[in-house]
């Protein structure tokens, strides 16, 4: 505890040194007779030869090489050139005026960062490193969960949105500001229509549990259940242009490794989909079965189809409900989840037969977040050796199912050989967010990669902050990245005073089919 609060008071502390240092820096000049190397200097974080946006917030870095003082050129094709000195420890905060020029001005070239460090008298000169600028831009608003490395408890966790032109971040909504246990409750499973914040939802649970939606300025809370659904609506996607959300009813619990390079396991031992009717209110079953566990739901981007993870499981035929946690954990390696497909019918609200679109499970492997580019050609989700909540497996990788050509193949240029996982696509196609443990092995942090117009991934780098150092210091993960074009167009006391009025909330009524 007293180690996490030193570090809070230091990166409060290292933010105002930052913000001092920026605003007085001294003018840097590029050192005379230089000693040339040919060795490349390592920087913190990496972005060496990373692609990146053209309307990105400055990629402020920091050297890891011991010196007396540093200075960097960033240099574009087009000749424009930014020279930044360093301030103390070895980090660079270059000017955001002038990296915006930079950016816009080599739109598809490079930029050379050349760095010199002075040592006991004498600068050196290193090899320079290039970024490459995209043409296209990403989406200026990405929004998150950040929570403390925890399993069973929770105390203060929230949902935030950054602006990622720049470094802004706002609370969307947070549980605790200051801690109250009669109060404390748990925030998950954000979501928002088709790149937009003028729908939005996400769950509440224990104290004041439900759902909450967003729409266009009115904010209710729902009460979730109904007696003919497995249990709690749990993962949405919601259709692209109409009021409808298909959630995932989940039986969910944890177990925990004895001996294992994974720590935890987070199973289902039950789960169907459901289709929600926002206007009405009404919940039904889509797919309601035994030995198949159906999760993590996404539309199409033209709404005519929805793909969701399917797990068929055997020795849940026969079990009780006393007894299926039991049957699953017994052979949780054994559950593997296939990515499937069916077709909707917009004007009858039905669903057609379920096609399989990547067979995992004959690979011995198992998928879980499918998620399409914009375009509909490419399906991106997350592949494991086993099960379907792969933030806690080492082995877990983003994947590429081309749906034109049937190719399928990882994302190697922007994976790693730590976590990756929860995805998410810019509204361009141009653009992944992902959560990986690239960088410390125990926190998840958003990683960026670039995917071309050919289908070709590009190397990941990290959420720029404005202190090159945050990401060491700060003892939070971020979870469940999704990209959004606007602002979030709601306060966190309007959706508490919804959150905390009990009374208020609507329940759903259960239909055997839909209404049209």
């Amino acid at each position: 505890m007293q180690r996490i609060i030193h570090t809070i008071l230091y990166i409060v502390l290292a933010t105002f040194l930052v913000a001092t240092a920026s605003a007085c820096k001294r003018k840097a000049q590029i050192p005379e007779n230089a000693a040339t190397t040919d060795s490349t200097l390592d920087i913190y974080p990496d972005y060496k030869d990373a692609t990146i946006p053209p309307n990105i917030a400055p990629l402020n870095f920091m050297a890891t090489f011991e010196a007396q003082d540093y200075v960097a050129s960033l240099t574009g094709e087009d000749g424009q050139e930014i020279v930044e000195g360093s301030i103390e420890g070895g980090k660079f905060i270059i000017d955001a005026d002038e990296w915006k020029k930079l950016l816009q001005a080599n739109k598809g070239k490079s930029i050379t960062i050349t760095v010199y460090a002075k040592q006991e008298g004498t600068w050196i000169k290193f090899a320079p490193f290039k970024m490459h600028v995209a043409n296209e831009d990403i989406d200026a608003y990405l929004s998150y969960r950040l929570i403390e490395p925890s399993y069973e408890l929770y105390r203060q966790l929230g949902l935030y949105q950054r602006n990622l032109t720049n470094f802004d971040e706002y609370p969307i909504y947070e549980n605790n500001r200051n801690f109250d246990m009669a109060h404390n409750h748990c925030i998950n499973c954000h979501n928002f229509q088709n790149y937009d914040t003028d729908r939005m939802l996400f769950h509440v649970r224990a104290e004041h549990g439900g759902t909450i939606f967003y729409d266009h300025g009115n904010i209710k809370k729902m009460n979730m259940r109904a007696d003919s659904v497995l249990a709690n609506c749990v993962y949405p996607t919601w259709h692209p242009t109409r009021n409808w959300v298909v959630f995932s009813s989940n039986l969910t619990g944890q177990a925990f490794h004895m001996t294992n390079h994974n720590k935890i396991e987070v199973i289902d031992y039950g789960s169907d989909l459901v289709f929600y009717d926002a206007d009405k209110g009404s919940l039904t079953n889509i797919l309601k079965t035994n030995v198949d566990m159906e999760t993590f739901p996404c539309w199409s981007p033209d709404g005519k189809r929805l793909y969701y993870c399917s797990a068929h499981f055997e020795p849940l035929r026969n079990a009780a409900d006393s007894t299926r946690s039991d049957s699953v954990l017994r052979y949780y390696d054994k559950v593997f989840y296939d990515i499937m497909s069916m077709d909707f019918d917009e004007k009858t609200r039905t669903f057609g037969q379920p096609r399989m679109e990547v067979n995992c499970s004959a690979m011995k492997m198992s998928a879980t977040v499918p998620r399409i580019s914009p375009d509909g050609r490419y399906l991106l989700f997350t592949m494991g050796g086993y099960g379907q909540f792969h933030i806690w497996h080492k082995d877990s990788d983003l994947w590429i199912k081309d749906l034109k050509t049937g190719d399928l193949y990882p994302l190697s240029e922007a994976n790693s050989p730590e976590v990756d996982s929860y995805h998410t696509w810019s509204s361009n196609g141009r653009w992944i967010v992902f959560s990986s443990r690239r960088e410390d092995k125990n926190f998840s942090r958003p990683a960026i990669a670039y995917f071309d117009k050919d289908g070709k991934p590009h190397k990941a780098f990290i959420l720029p902050q404005e202190d090159p150092e945050y990401h060491q210091l700060f003892f939070k993960s971020y979870n469940v990245p999704e990209l959004t074009k606007s602002a979030v167009k709601t306060t966190p006391e309007q959706l508490k005073k919804v959150v905390y009025d009990d009374a208020s909330a609507g329940k759903v009524s259960y239909t055997a089919k839909p209404t049209k």
